[in-house]
């Protein structure tokens, strides 16, 4: 399959490329660990919404609506505080008009490059961060762990393996998600309009004035409950919503339709991520945000069972682990 795995570049930032067969994507190790480009190269296809090089400087300073940034914690957490175990956390409140934290310590700070290179089946990077009491992130979340996340592409499209092991004396809350952005189109040849989205959304969770959530359910509207069914248009209205998921067949999925060009792509997240937050840029007819989340927004100030929440703890000496996967389908081939 020709794969291949290097050091280059993306507009002037250090990249580490990988490619094989019909795909190829792009890691900034420098920039949050954001795998910021994976395209299908004979179609040019991008799927990933990637800064253009006059948007690079703003995208640095705020990388959060391209690629797949990481978020831990995700979302928001009110007034930036919460307590587990009988341990206080202390966030930055870092989002003024909510006065909320939002999206965590990682999605801007780099990442460690362990290993790249190619095998006989696929090429790969490794990026981890080692948090201890030297870590910036220590200071808010007082926690020894490893966090690592191992992307390949080969003709399956492009994997992620995420690996996050306690290495502290104590439970360790873990909460993450990504911010996942997602060209529509992704194609040249298409328009918004061509595109149908679909996704294992379940109940749609009520959002307060602040972004939070109350507990409570709303009850799905038609064009929501299409989203789980035929499809939907990604920009039926303007987005900012938080969804349990449904997995369906043992998948946890959103697969975007373009009808044009008769290609699906899929996001199969696992069925590790129990929440969803789709946000459309106020259905700004460009790009969406499909956002895996294996907490419940405020999950620890919500009182509701973890069974509900996500919320997760993670004791000494353990891992947690998941794999996503996104790749694209023809329609029109057998």
């Amino acid at each position: 399959m020709n794969e291949q795995a290097f050091v280059g570049e993306f507009h002037g930032e250090k990249a580490i490329w990988l490619r094989s067969g019909r795909y190829e994507a792009a890691l900034l190790p420098e920039i949050g660990g954001n795998l910021v480009a994976f395209r299908e190269i004979d179609k040019g296809f991008h799927f990933l919404r990637e800064p253009n090089p006059t948007d690079m400087e703003s995208f640095k300073e705020r990388p959060i609506s391209h690629g797949i940034p990481i978020l831990f914690p995700p979302n928001r957490y009110e007034d930036g505080n919460f307590t587990l175990n009988s341990r206080q956390y202390r966030l930055p409140v870092n989002e003024e008009s909510t006065h909320n934290h939002i999206h965590g310590f990682f999605y801007n700070i780099p990442w460690k490059v362990a290993d790249y290179g190619v095998n006989d089946k696929e090429s790969y990077v490794i990026i981890e961060q080692n948090v201890d009491e030297k870590h910036s992130a220590f200071l808010n979340f007082p926690h020894y762990f490893h966090f690592s996340i191992y992307y390949s592409l080969n003709e399956e499209g492009l994997t992620q393996r995420v690996s996050i092991v306690n290495n502290g004396l104590e439970p360790m809350p873990c909460m993450l998600g990504f911010h996942t952005t997602i060209n529509a189109p992704f194609s040249t040849n298409s328009h918004s309009e061509d595109y149908l989205l679909n996704m294992t959304i379940g109940e749609r969770w009520e959002l307060n004035s602040r972004m939070l959530p109350t507990g409570h359910y709303q009850e799905l509207i038609k064009e929501e409950r299409a989203m789980k069914e035929k499809g939907i248009s990604p920009y039926f209205e303007s987005m900012d919503n938080h969804y349990t998921s449904l997995p369906q067949q043992g998948r946890n999925v959103m697969i975007l339709t373009d009808t044009k060009e008769q290609v699906k792509l899929i996001y199969d997240v696992g069925v590790k991520y129990k929440h969803w937050m789709i946000w459309n840029n106020k259905s700004s007819g460009k790009y969406f945000c499909p956002e895996p989340q294996i907490n419940l927004v405020n999950a620890p100030n919500v009182n509701l069972p973890s069974e509900v929440t996500g919320l997760l703890l993670i004791n000494p000496g353990e891992c947690w682990t998941e794999q996503s996967r996104m790749y694209c389908e023809y329609m029109n081939r057998s």
